[in-house]
């Protein structure tokens, strides 16, 4: 089973500025609660257990979200209103799942993940992208089930228009079956006419604890960073399995502002 998930945070959010130059984008709202927080009730409700938080020093408001009690019990002193009770109390339940570890220099989503090796216990985890949201169908619970019957590694994985695949990093594909396949190889950003399908990697995933020992040995890539999708292609070369699951959930990216915009009218329109 799978227990524990990463969820990188360090990220400078430059693509949603100016807000993000006083919130973490994780924070912002989004129809009354934080993107971060529909993350966490994917995981909840897939049956998790603990969460690392990967976060910077500047982006120590996220843990001031989860970890203000002072606050709180001052303010609730003062006013019994019962939402904030019970906002309260869901935050309280939180912070016995949560762990941090800190990235303070942007090297990429591989480091971030590096800096966790100690923390993981078991041989699979769970990573979430926060910049993705996926409503409709809990895509963690669906990925998990996909784990238990092929006994490997599980990327969430969607298709995407010919014209802007370039955009993605897209999955070479065998074996396909109705809801997933096997991965052969992972393409980053390939041009159209280079691509080897249009399945697009999103920002889902079942990885073995091996991917650390993997991530060790990577240089650089591009904008001098360490990226995951190196290291997961590398231990596909080295015959471990992946798959892909085609979710079915609706996906949203809360990574831009325009996107930002869209998620939040997507989540109130499909709540009314």
């Amino acid at each position: 089973m799978i227990k524990q998930a990463i969820i990188p945070l360090a990220g400078l959010g430059t693509r949603m500025l100016p807000l993000t130059s006083v919130i973490p984008k994780e924070l912002m709202p989004i129809n009354g609660k934080p993107n971060l927080e529909y993350i966490l009730e994917e995981c909840l409700s897939a049956g998790v257990k603990e969460f690392i938080f990967i976060i910077s020093k500047k982006k120590m408001g996220i843990k001031k979200y989860f970890f203000n009690d002072k606050f709180y019990k001052k303010v609730i002193k003062k006013n019994k209103d019962q939402r904030i009770i019970d906002e309260y109390n869901k935050i309280k339940k939180y912070q016995k799942k949560i762990r941090f570890v800190y990235q303070n220099k942007p090297k990429g989503t591989g480091d971030a993940i590096l800096k966790c090796k100690k923390l993981i216990k078991n041989k699979y985890f769970l990573l979430l992208l926060p910049d993705d949201l996926i409503i409709k169908k809990n895509c963690s619970s669906e990925m998990i089930k996909l784990h238990k019957k092929i006994k490997g590694s599980v990327i969430a994985t969607k298709k995407v228009e010919k014209k802007n695949i370039s955009r993605w990093g897209i999955l070479s594909i065998k074996n396909k079956k109705k809801n997933y396949f096997q991965i052969k190889d992972v393409v980053e950003k390939p041009k159209i006419k280079n691509a080897p399908s249009n399945y697009a990697i999103i920002g889902r995933y079942i990885l073995p604890s091996d991917i650390f020992s993997e991530i060790k040995k990577l240089k650089p890539g591009q904008g001098g960073e360490i990226h995951i999708t190196d290291a997961i292609k590398n231990l596909i070369h080295k015959n471990y399995k992946f798959y892909g699951n085609i979710f079915k959930g609706k996906y949203l990216d809360c990574g831009t502002l325009d996107g930002y915009i869209n998620s939040g009218a997507e989540i109130t329109k499909g709540i009314k």
